[in-house]
């Protein structure tokens, strides 16, 4: 069952820059009003070249809407996810969250088996969060499009 506007995140704890790191993304949005988005992938064609880009670039606009945290998640390693942050400019506007056994996707039913590109994997997606709960939720159509769950939609939400 795929997580409604209208819920709670679940508590379960993701893994920032190493494994010995890790932070509960409920905890982390408690009292709080923030973006979380995820990718299949780090490192991939679309997540590199538009769908990260667009949240480091719009991190000022996001910001001056109330936004305290942006958030990416993906389905990969924590220090792969660290690189990858590093790389695109992220530090300290996107915290790069690794779900390295898929816990958190699975949990919120946004899983997809993507063979291609090693097995489970998170849908795109892009979410709202208010305190905890789902405010609005954008899942691409296809699970891999690079359409609702773009910065520059979101911001429209916002």
């Amino acid at each position: 069952m795929t997580i409604q506007v209208g819920q709670k995140l679940p508590a379960i704890e993701l893994h920032e820059g190493s494994p010995a790191s890790k932070v509960d993304i409920a905890q982390l949005f408690a009292g709080k009003r923030g973006v979380l988005f995820a990718v299949p992938g780090a490192f991939t064609p679309g997540c590199s070249k538009t769908h990260l880009p667009g949240y480091v670039n719009d991190y000022e606009k996001m910001r001056a809407k109330g936004v305290d945290e942006i958030v990416c998640v993906a389905v990969n390693d924590a220090f792969v996810m660290g690189a990858w942050g590093e790389a695109q400019g992220a530090t300290g506007k996107v915290r790069m969250l690794a779900d390295p056994q898929a816990a958190f996707t699975k949990a919120l039913g946004l899983d997809v088996q993507a063979p291609n590109l090693g097995g489970t994997r998170s849908k795109r997606y892009s979410m709202i969060i208010e305190d905890g709960v789902v405010k609005a939720l954008n899942v691409e159509p296809d699970g891999f499009g690079l359409t609702c769950s773009l910065s520059n939609a979101l911001l429209d939400t916002l």
